[in-house]
């Protein structure tokens, strides 16, 4: 039976997440098995959307083996990377070795971000307590008494209102409920942006993960099995310039960078083939208000670099959950509770923000669409470069750093459940 307008207005729960990627399922899932009735509010219809992150990091693998996930997990298609290089006009270095890293899980498995989101909401929705809404888009937020009480929303059948103790912002670097409360976190700048395409792979390309650097330009490869997931940098600012020289212009830069890739770069038809992200990398100074607490990129975008800011997310929402369910289920939240969850979570964020505007410096100072071709690097390979591509045991530090974290979060108890295999999903 349709809602009438006053069930439209009387609507309830304890706790709103907005935004159904990651953090805002991962969060859902945690919520309703601890017995809180959680709504994820998801403004699209599916998760079929290209070149979202698909890197499930060391940390992010653990934690599916204690929420009872592993298995299913590992049912999915899925390449695995144990390792980064970088390609240099010098020479080829090796980054990271993540066969060092402590734990079980010694790779990151690149799963297309929309089977991992289906695997969390399919999960959550045997929890009696859980409710997804897709096509349902939040367009403000509900205030008295000086704290957040719930959200606005916008789905197929007009407008409604849902009132909740809690309201968890996981919508992202764009986030509407932040910009509706007027919280603007401070900007730390990027030098890049990123442009996304695919192209098919050979036997023959390199697997895992390659990045080739020179003056003006910089190439990310990922091995995704029949296809490399490629993402061309270039400096900030700079997508309509490129656009405009056209795209045979495009293809001449990829070949001429990585000429491995000259045999088809013609399956660029258009820039119609391609997809552009604005790097932003930036920092809420306090992650919360009364009533509301922002996790994920609305409380910290990332940089692309280490592929790191779905993990960094999931862990957010981990740290929510633990510290935010006694209160929720006893009525009793408070400001306080939610202060907790900031302070916990905004020292890694800030460690793994600080170590991806070292790499900007470092790696992209000297972009400049204008060198065509780039100028070549004479000389040695950068110091750091060597000492890690020789010292094997220091490719641990790096490697640990991107796969678990500064502070990886554990599946608190009331989450764990044995291990269920692939066939026992809830239906999608």
């Amino acid at each position: 039976m349709p809602k009438t307008d006053d069930d439209r207005r009387d609507e309830r729960t304890t706790c709103v997440v907005v935004g159904g990627g990651p953090a805002g399922l991962m969060l859902g899932l945690l919520l309703a098995r601890a017995g809180v009735a959680v709504t994820v509010l998801e403004k699209h219809g599916d998760f079929l959307r290209d070149f979202r992150g698909d890197t499930v990091h060391p940390s992010t693998l653990t934690l599916l083996d204690e929420l009872g996930l592993g298995e299913r997990f590992a049912a999915l298609p899925q390449r695995r990377v144990d390792g980064a290089r970088v390609l240099l006009d010098q020479g080829v270095a090796r980054v990271g070795d993540l066969r060092r890293v402590p734990g079980r899980y010694k790779h990151i498995a690149l799963v297309p971000q929309w089977d991992f989101l289906d695997l969390i909401r399919d999960a959550a929705a045997e929890e009696p307590t859980f409710e997804l809404r897709m096509r349902t888009e939040v367009v403000g937020v509900v205030q008295a008494g000086g704290r957040v009480r719930g959200v606005r929303y916008r789905d197929e059948s007009g407008e409604g209102e849902l009132r909740a103790d809690l309201v968890v912002a996981c919508d992202g670097r764009s986030s509407t409920v932040r910009r509706a409360l007027g919280l603007r976190p401070r900007e730390f700048g990027a030098p890049m942006d990123v442009l996304w395409f695919r192209l098919s792979r050979r036997d023959s390309d390199p697997e895992g993960l390659v990045a080739r650097f020179r003056p003006g330009e910089g190439l990310i490869l990922i091995d995704r099995g029949e296809y490399s997931q490629c993402g061309y940098l270039i400096p900030k600012g700079t997508d309509a310039a490129l656009r405009e020289r056209g795209v045979e212009d495009f293809r001449t830069r990829i070949a001429r960078l990585l000429p491995i890739l000259a045999d088809r770069v013609a399956e660029l038809s258009s820039f119609d083939d391609v997809s552009a992200l604005r790097v932003r990398l930036d920092r809420l100074r306090r992650w919360h208000v009364p009533g509301l607490l922002c996790i994920g990129d609305a409380a910290h975008a990332m940089s692309p670099i280490g592929g790191v800011g779905i993990n960094l997310a999931i862990q957010d929402a981990v740290a929510a959950a633990r510290i935010t369910v006694p209160g929720l289920l006893a009525g009793t939240l408070t400001s306080r509770d939610l202060a907790r969850v900031g302070r916990r979570r905004i020292v890694p964020a800030l460690l793994i923000q600080t170590a991806q505007r070292l790499v900007h410096r470092r790696l992209f100072r000297d972009l400049d669409l204008k060198s065509s071709p780039p100028v070549e690097l004479g000389g040695r390979m950068p110091l750091p470069l060597r000492l890690i591509d020789r010292l094997p045991a220091v490719q641990a530090i790096p490697a640990t750093l991107v796969g678990i974290g500064p502070l990886p979060e554990h599946a608190p108890a009331f989450a764990r459940r044995p291990a269920s295999s692939p066939d026992r999903r809830a239906p999608g």
